[in-house]
């Protein structure tokens, strides 16, 4: 018995099909779920998530928001998820180094802005992940 994936960004359902399995990053490190896994809810990380149908494997960049595990269903509401040919990866190599210097500049005890720069650092190594294929 296959998993039902649905995945829907604020903007619009970007993938609604059967898969074999799914895994996907939770703020707790990365989940892998097969059909029959147990009930789960959790805060989506930004990462890749990939998804297996009839042997062959498919990528996402999903970041923010949160997964839902019940009876075979996989419901991903993501602040963004993007494929590859989404992305510009030059974009994405911009975002990163913005990142990384916001985060050294940063002054201790600013935990909203080190929190938003993180987040924008996992962001963009996860687009230039997706993008170069690893």
């Amino acid at each position: 018995m296959p998993l039902q994936l649905d995945i829907v960004t604020p903007q619009a359902p970007v993938f609604s099909e059967a898969v074999d399995s799914v895994t996907l990053p939770t703020v707790n490190g990365e989940a892998g779920l097969l059909p029959g896994h147990a009930a789960l809810v959790s805060a989506l990380g930004a990462g890749i998530l990939s998804y297996t149908r009839g042997g062959e494997t498919q990528r996402l960049m999903v970041s923010g928001g949160f997964v839902e595990v019940n009876q075979d269903r996989v419901s991903v509401l993501a602040e963004i998820a993007e494929t590859a040919g989404d992305i510009d990866a030059e974009r994405a190599r911009l975002e990163l180094q913005e990142a990384q210097a916001e985060l050294t500049a940063l002054t201790s005890g600013d935990t909203d802005a080190f929190d938003a720069a993180k987040t924008k650092l996992e962001r963009a190594q996860a687009r230039l992940q997706l993008t170069s294929g690893k």
